[in-house]
């Protein structure tokens, strides 16, 4: 009987020993239903945590994640808001399961109150005003743009918040270009800008003072060519404000590369299909040339990607039956070709059959994937009114209106020409810039201009090679002192490996 008291104990022991073998799980079942409780703001909803360093750890996440505005460069067109929704949801699930405070995170095509939201510099005061006290940064990023919360918070903790950051993944010029209007001419290597689709980031003390300065000073009715070099030009003020610092975690990389583990944010870099690629009768190509670009532009079109189009005609000031050509009856200009490509969009609505849902209008130095452009039409609804293509803008900081730029291919839904046509919007003058008239026409109608960066006004060299390396390009623009035909089955011809999968591929990319 002297014994039983020390057995007593023992069994006590053994039973709490059991009781705090079960208390993990049951910690962690606390945590789950903690999380998913967003709008909870009793600190006494972790009561398990607080007996933990844990508690602290998952507050302060918390704080930093409230500290971060997303911001989602998307726009208003079906497909393209769905995928910004979708990463959206994706970053505050993310968040959910970090702890209690979830980011803000905004869509670009929900910022209304200015026609070039998109261009990001007239949001700055908007940006400061709301977040310039609560918040540490602004973090861009493309609807394609995929991110890891965690990492990117470790990344951004680098960082002093209380200084002036512009943060990205670099990109740069190995020579002077045309869209960029030459700039560092010297040596353009020496100037670095974002590359959007890694994601870039502002201090929000960087917010503070560009919104401070476009207060004193309003960007000026000019056009916007290329946005992430104008961008990190308006930034670095000739010197006066800081450069972009290279973070080596915003990657393009693929997410499911190994090249990818030490990334807070990857690429999708894969040409969008969502379904099979329409139909080649779907598709009905207008190409623009005159009498004098016969003999040297059209041969390019019919060696390279005229093969690619079920339905072709070319529209010229000179009727050539050995191309064939079509005389529109519209003059050849030297400056803008307003009249014929509504000329082109009055023959494609009464003279085509109602059926073929899309039109695509190209200059005879365009080089063109009609193969790939079929597999991205997929993705859009052609009973929309449809403006894809190249986005460029005019004067928005001051109002102005964003358009597609001609040279890239402008593709048109069968409804987007009804409702233009029927609006009664015309060119001010038959030599005008085609291309800026149709960006002011559907301006003026509401119908926004659908941006793809796969289409591209200039030629392969006159884009970063990092920049060109996530994509899969639909069209380039311009012969100078290139071989065209070299350069479409360089980067546009569709390839074996490419039909039977839809991915990018190794091509063998020579210097252009």
């Amino acid at each position: 009987m002297s014994r039983e008291p020390g057995r007593s104990r023992w069994l006590l022991f053994a039973a709490c020993a059991h009781l705090v073998f079960l208390l993990p799980p049951l910690r962690a079942r606390a945590f789950a239903v903690s999380v998913v409780s967003e709008g909870a703001e009793d600190e006494t909803e972790l009561p398990v945590l607080q007996k933990s360093g844990k508690s602290k750890t998952i507050n302060k996440i918390g704080r930093e994640l409230k500290g971060i505005v997303f911001v989602i460069q998307s726009q208003s067109n079906s497909f393209h808001s769905k995928r910004a929704e979708d990463l959206k949801r994706d970053i505050l699930k993310q968040a959910v399961d970090l702890g209690k405070d979830l980011p803000t995170v905004l869509l670009i095509h929900q910022i209304d109150r200015h026609e070039g939201a998109w261009t990001i510099l007239p949001l700055m005061t908007d940006f400061s005003v709301t977040y310039g006290r609560n918040t540490s940064w602004i973090f861009f990023c493309e609807e394609d743009t995929r991110i890891q919360v965690v990492k990117l918070l470790e990344t951004l903790r680098r960082f002093d918040k209380s200084k002036e950051w512009f943060l990205g993944k670099p990109l740069y010029d190995e020579e002077s270009t045309i869209i960029h209007h030459y700039a560092f001419a010297e040596n353009p290597t020496v100037f670095k800008f974002p590359d959007f689709a890694a994601g870039w980031a502002l201090s929000i003390p960087l917010v503070n003072k560009l919104a401070k300065k476009l207060k004193s000073e309003p960007l000026k009715s000019d056009f916007t060519i290329d946005l992430k070099h104008e961008i990190a030009l308006y930034i670095w003020q000739k010197g006066e404000g800081p450069h972009l610092t290279p973070v080596p975690e915003f990657c393009t990389e693929d997410v499911n590369s190994y090249k990818a583990d030490h990334c807070a944010t990857t690429f999708s870099n894969f040409l969008p299909l969502c379904g099979e690629p329409v139909n080649k009768e779907d598709v009905f190509v207008a190409v623009k040339t005159c009498r004098k670009f016969h003999g040297d532009r059209i041969p390019v079109v019919k060696q390279t990607w005229e093969r690619e189009a079920a339905l072709i005609e070319f529209y010229s000031d000179y009727a050539d039956i050995s191309i064939p050509t079509i005389d529109l009856g519209i003059p050849n200009t030297d400056r803008g070709h307003c009249g014929k490509t509504f000329a082109i969009l009055e023959r494609f609505l009464n003279h085509t059959s109602p059926r073929t849902p899309w039109l695509v209008v190209v200059d005879d130095d365009t080089l063109i994937s009609i193969f790939r452009l079929r597999k991205l039409l997929s993705c859009y609804d052609p009973n929309e009114p449809v403006f894809l293509g190249e986005r460029y803008g005019y004067g928005l900081g001051t109002g102005g209106y964003s358009y597609i730029t001609g040279g890239g291919g402008m593709v048109f839904s069968r409804r987007a020409v009804q409702k233009l046509l029927a609006s009664k919007c015309r060119c001010y003058s038959m030599d005008a810039p085609d291309d800026m008239v149709l960006g002011m026409c559907f301006s003026g109608l509401g119908i926004p201009i659908t941006h793809s960066p796969l289409f591209h006004q200039a030629r392969p060299m006159d884009y970063p090679k990092d920049y060109l390396s996530h994509q899969i390009p639909v069209s380039f623009h311009k012969h100078w002192n290139i071989d065209p035909v070299k350069v479409y089955f360089t980067w546009l011809a569709p390839n074996t490996e490419e039909t039977r999968n839809g991915k990018k591929v190794g091509y063998n990319r020579e210097d252009l």
